[in-house]
């Protein structure tokens, strides 16, 4: 019996109005898309015989669709649509780890795709999910680098994690690198449970092994070791410590009373602007700083030590015009924040490893590195650019 279009029209209908029948449809036409397929397959291959059908689970409207998949005898067959449901498979686990990189737990992922295909994710099977985007993430986090970076800002992000039994602030640090275009991408992230805690020779050794042979400029903060590694693995980088976390560690020293006056004294201690200042001229005005307020707050002497404070004026050999660019690690701060939303709905993380993993999806997708650091131009020549900019 042959249907009129009015009548097919009306059936579907009334298929669709049931309960699930907009998935009853989706079966209905994909294992008849599936059937004619084969039915042209034998006409072609002649030789071949049809075999029975299988059974394959794909994603429907609220729920999996259960479908009988055509086979043939010789097992050559394969319709062009469970090609077009694999990518759809695929492209479900990208969209699951989005989610995930986005902020969302790996329960509330679940839950969510619980709801679009009518099937229990548990927290398990969501992580399997991920594996594919762990090895993605890890091996660009241990990708080959370029030659030189001219600037490279070390910066750390403190955040809850798992350990041993116990839950503690851990430090995690993004080593950020300035190319020799302008832009920027960040050559690592690497975990130590404390601020303090040694190891950056070794950190270093590896952006060696990973193609690094030298760097114009480090920035960071007063990280232990830090400085004396740098000096060994790369003795030609002059280096920064960060004038930002200093004037912060200052301050919480400073009664609230005081903390107007001695940050408008900080800030003339560490201007950028001046032509023709030097390190010695911005040591001059600490010391002038530490003698106008240590009778208050005789802590302030211990900032007096040059061998651990000097570095923090290094900027001042710089162009006038660059140095707001290379006297702190606030281009890190800046994707910290962005760490932050990601982690924030998450609490305490299970292990540092995912801690890494979620840093480095955020790290690899953030497209506003693209873009060229300004004002760095001036320093042509110390910092040797790619090409002048314009």
């Amino acid at each position: 019996m042959q249907l009129s279009k009015t009548q097919i029209t009306a059936l579907l209908a009334e298929v669709a109005s049931q309960e699930d029948g907009f998935n009853e449809i989706l079966r209905m036409s994909f294992e008849a898309m599936m059937k004619a397929e084969r039915q042209e397959h034998l006409i072609q291959s002649t030789e071949d015989k049809g075999n029975g059908f299988r059974q394959v689970k794909a994603y429907g409207r609220g729920k999996m669709l259960e479908l009988r998949v055509p086979r043939t005898r010789d097992g050559n067959f394969y319709p062009v649509l469970m090609s077009v449901l694999r990518d759809q498979e695929e492209e479900c686990r990208k969209i699951a780890f989005e989610l995930y990189g986005a902020g969302l737990t790996t329960a509330q992922v679940g839950g969510l795709f619980e709801k679009l295909y009518g099937r229990h994710y548990s927290k398990s099977s969501v992580s399997r999910m991920f594996d594919y985007a762990r090895e993605e993430v890890m091996g660009w986090l241990l990708r080959p680098l370029d030659e030189y970076y001219p600037i490279v800002y070390i910066d750390a992000l403190f955040w809850s994690t798992r350990r041993d039994g116990g839950v503690s602030k851990e430090a995690y640090y993004t080593i950020l690198g300035v190319k020799s275009d302008r832009t920027r991408e960040v050559l690592g992230i690497v975990n130590f449970p404390t601020e303090s805690a040694t190891g950056w020779e070794e950190v270093l050794r590896e952006l060696q092994k990973r193609g690094v042979k030298r760097v114009g400029l480090v920035v960071a903060d007063s990280l232990s070791g830090l400085e004396t590694a740098t000096a060994r693995v790369f003795p030609v980088a002059p280096f920064q410590k960060c004038v930002v976390h200093l004037e912060r560690n200052v301050l919480s020293r400073i009664k609230p009373a005081d903390k107007k006056s001695v940050g408008e004294d900080l800030r003339e201690v560490f201007v950028t602007d001046k032509k023709d200042d030097s390190p010695d001229k911005g040591w001059k005005r600490w010391e002038e700083f530490i003698d106008r307020w240590k009778k208050r707050y005789p802590s302030l002497k211990n900032y007096l030590d040059k061998t651990n404070y000097f570095a923090h004026f290094t900027y001042l050999n710089y162009h006038h015009k660059t140095r707001s660019m290379i006297y702190s690690t606030n281009w890190i701060e800046r994707l910290n924040r962005d760490y932050k939303r990601t982690l924030r709905m998450r609490g305490v993380m299970p292990d540092s490893d995912s801690v890494i993993f979620l840093l480095g999806k955020v790290s690899m997708t953030r497209t506003a590195y693209d873009r060229k650091v300004p004002k760095l131009d001036y320093e042509q020549k110390r910092f040797d650019w790619a090409e002048k900019e314009t």
